[in-house]
């Protein structure tokens, strides 16, 4: 049984098009291409893959491509059925703390969107700990968080930030915890990349890093005109890869990307 959060099953249902996320937005083109260049640099050719929480498929399609063997699983039926009508990959309905597969039954887990739904510890600390019951020893955990300034970041450089709303990004951001508005993201949890190197290294993974995905740029990219967005992403991945590791600057960006070793 998959129980998802309802405001979350709702924002993906009713008020988020998932499957453009990547693709319609110059921060959205950013954090995918920075994705993919992440991922292709860490991922063994032709790996087993798991793909939890991928959604309607934007990454398990180029991964496919890529000649990995790709199982997404999503806690969301529409995702699902969407997902496995690309026919390159399995989809499967399932949950992040509760996977179906076998122990070390895949060389990679990716969780590139349940940690930052799953808003309670113990829920971000269950995930972990099944990913690496599924992967091989020697296998590899990669999950993404979203950044704890995500919320300032986004709403100062938009003009948006007010008296009247600080308060609320300031409690988002004191606790990591973002709720529901029904004109923006839904509940959500957002890190400290040290926090979330720790989660995973709490799971017993390791080799960790911790790398920023889009980078300072991504402001600018998020408000960019589609005009300009093809003149201004290829220097922004550009910085955010001279940037990436940068303890300073790692949180510039809106989310990060941690990897892990399974113990052998």
């Amino acid at each position: 049984m998959v129980e998802l959060d309802p405001l979350i099953r709702a924002f993906y249902r009713d008020r988020y098009v998932e499957d453009d996320r990547l693709v319609r937005s110059g921060h959205g083109r950013l954090e995918f291409l920075r994705t993919q260049e992440l991922l292709r640099r860490w991922l063994p050719p032709a790996s087993v893959v798991l793909d939890v929480g991928g959604a309607t498929g934007a990454h398990a399609r180029w991964l496919a491509s890529d000649g990995h063997r790709v199982t997404l699983v999503d806690p969301v039926v529409e995702h699902v059925q969407q997902a496995a009508t690309i026919g390159t990959f399995e989809a499967v309905v399932g949950d992040a703390r509760h996977l179906g597969q076998p122990d070390a039954s895949v060389d990679v887990t990716l969780l590139l969107g349940p940690l930052y739904h799953l808003v309670e510890a113990a829920d971000r600390a269950q995930a972990l700990s099944e990913a690496a019951r599924v992967t091989r020893p020697g296998g590899l955990v990669v999950a993404a968080g979203i950044n704890r300034y995500a919320g300032l970041l986004e709403y100062g450089s938009s003009g948006a930030l007010t008296e009247a709303n600080e308060r609320e990004f300031i409690e988002a951001f004191e606790t990591g915890r973002n709720h529901d508005d029904p004109n923006g993201f839904t509940n959500a949890y957002f890190h400290h990349a040290d926090e979330l190197t720790a989660e995973f290294a709490a799971a017993g993974l390791t080799d960790l890093e911790t790398l920023g995905v889009e980078g300072p740029a991504s402001t600018v990219l998020h408000l960019a005109t589609p005009d300009e967005v093809d003149r201004l992403l290829p220097s922004a991945i550009r910085l955010a890869r001279l940037l990436e590791a940068d303890p300073r600057l790692i949180s510039a960006g809106f989310h990060f990307l941690t990897r892990g070793t399974v113990r052998q």
